[in-house]
Order: C-alpha cells, then structure tokens, then sequence
C-alpha cells in the first residue's frame, strides 16, 4: 500500500513535474509517460523524503485505483470493524511494555487506553516542535541523499540542514539545478522554525 502522505511530489530526471496531492502527482506522472517523458521518473513522499515505489503501468483508472487501501480483511461472522472505537478514529494496535509498565497502567483511571492516550499527547505537546523540526531535517536530507548526492555543496547542506542554519543551506544549494534546490529548501523549511529573524 502507498504512503498516506498528504502530498507527493514527482521529479521526470531533474525537473520537477509536479506536487501535490498523490492522485493528482501520480495522474501527471502517467501522463507524462504517456507522452513519451524519456527521463527516469522518481515520485517522493513530501512527508518523509523518501522515494515511493509505486507503479505508473496501465490505465490511469488502474493507477488511481493503486492509491485505495486495501481493504481489510476479515473473518467470516466476525465484526468488520475490530475492536476499538472506529466511528471516533480509534485503532487498535498491539503494545508491548514491560510488565512493570503493564501493572503502572492498570493502576490509571479509565484503564491503560486512556493513560495512553494522555501520555501520547503530553509528549505532543512537550516536543511537537522539536519532532516536526527533526522529521523535515530528516525528509530533506533523504531527498537532497538522491536527488543531489553528488552535487557540488551536498555535504555542507546536509550540515547546514541538521544545525538549522538557513543562510548557509542556502548558499550551499544556490548552484543546485532549480527544481531540486527549490524542493529541498520547501522540505527544509520547517527545520529553520527556530531561526531568530
């Protein structure tokens, strides 16, 4: 199954062929193949920087379809639904913890769900900016690794990227071609959130 990232981005060799949402990068893909695009075609997750790898071959309907979850399955009788509270978004998942951790839950009111739950969102809260900041250093640097490995400056980048100083990111990609640089500076971008101006 694709990313369920918000917005992939397509690259056709050096150039930058769209971004956006994946059904529309992935219908301008297949255009593009269709038209004879000659360069290799290298679709991203924006969200992670990684390259995704997913097939542009037969129609566009069937590559659109490509994009749908699979649907889960499901034993026969049972509830399609699972356990859980699907209709407010929950989704059960395994956890394993140690039994100490285990036994501290059980002791929580409305059970170890809910403290959970509390403690995921207390960390939200405490180091959402330092995850967002560390997520797009690490997105970039995964699309700058193959889009721009060896381009002149790369090394320097990447440093610069990772001790959030956008002067120097920038002076180090200027002589990038444009669309890689302009898309490494956008992925970069929240990695510089705290910049004094």
């Amino acid at each position: 199954m694709p990313s369920p990232s918000a917005c992939w981005t397509a690259f056709a060799g050096q150039r930058l062929l769209a971004s956006g949402p994946p059904a529309e990068v992935v219908t301008v893909a297949r255009r593009a193949l269709d038209a004879g695009e000659s360069e290799s075609l290298l679709l991203f997750d924006d969200a992670t920087g990684q390259q995704v790898d997913f097939h542009l071959r037969g129609s566009l309907e069937e590559v659109l379809a490509r994009l749908q979850p699979a649907p889960e399955p499901t034993a026969e009788g049972s509830d399609p639904r699972g356990p859980g509270r699907p209709k407010l978004g929950v989704v059960a998942r395994e956890v394993t913890l140690l039994p100490r951790h285990w036994e501290w839950l059980s002791h929580q009111p409305g059970g170890a769900s809910v403290a959970l739950r509390k403690l995921v969102e207390a960390a939200r809260a405490t180091h959402g900016e330092a995850d967002r900041v560390r997520q797009a250093q690490t997105a970039a640097d995964r699309f700058m690794t193959t889009m721009a490995g060896n381009a002149p400056g790369y090394e320097e980048a990447a440093r610069a990227l990772y001790a959030g100083d956008r002067t120097r990111f920038n002076k180090w990609t200027r002589a990038w071609p444009e669309d890689i640089r302009d898309c490494a500076r956008r992925l970069a971008a929240p990695a510089f959130a705290k910049e004094t101006p």
